[in-house]
């Protein structure tokens, strides 16, 4: 492999964990890169490398047996812990009430179709709600690589119900999702008007 293919995959790998947002499994990288396992395994050992030797990155490669994942470095914990404190405090936004309408109605739900739906990385909005308490997540049964994000009991207990398919208009928007699910053109969305406010203004939940 010569330099620039070998750069122009480091820079592939580096955008696919962004992407993702989640633990990545080293094969699954290797196919979305159309490489083979033991070449995915050089790359991501080349950009550790990089990340860990550049100063002026803020990044590193976590691993956890076959997976791979992009985080913060130690040295910039702090500016993180902040940043979530911060997010914590104030209200939700108007994206965060929108992500949240999508997990409500489409759930269980992984992030990689959060971010289809909504047609931005939902990856930070995610990680508040989770933090908040309002959304939880489990690997999937079928692809273990892989979170499932549905509303938590927090959630329903702030809004008064005592399941989801309370919300409004749920089995409409749930339909849409299942037909969405199985490869039909219609396409689940969030309600305009946000269905678990009444609206798109904020919200202090």
């Amino acid at each position: 492999m010569d330099e620039q293919a070998k750069n122009n995959l480091v820079a592939a790998l580096e955008s696919l964990l962004f992407v993702c947002g989640e633990p990545l499994e080293i094969k699954k990288a290797a196919g979305f890169l159309d490489i083979k396992k033991e070449e995915a395994e050089e790359i991501i050992n080349e950009l550790e490398n990089r990340l860990k030797a550049d100063a002026s990155r803020g990044l590193m490669l976590t691993r956890t047996g076959e997976q791979v994942q992009m985080a913060t470095k130690p040295d910039f914990h702090k500016i993180s812990e902040k940043v979530i404190k911060e997010e914590i405090k104030e209200s939700l936004t108007p994206a965060a009430l929108e992500t949240l309408s999508v997990i409500a109605y489409n759930g269980p739900i992984a992030r990689s179709t959060v971010d289809y739906l909504r047609g931005v990385n939902s990856g930070y909005i995610m990680r508040n709600l989770l933090v908040r308490g309002l959304i939880n997540r489990r690997p999937d049964p079928e692809r273990p690589y892989i979170f499932l994000y549905d509303v938590s009991f927090d959630f329903l207990k702030h809004l008064g119900l005592s399941k989801k398919e309370e919300l409004p208009e749920y089995d409409k928007y749930k339909d849409l999702s299942e037909k969405f699910k199985i490869g039909l053109t219609d396409k689940p969305q969030a309600p305009t008007d946000n269905p678990i406010t009444g609206s798109g203004s904020e919200n202090k939940i």
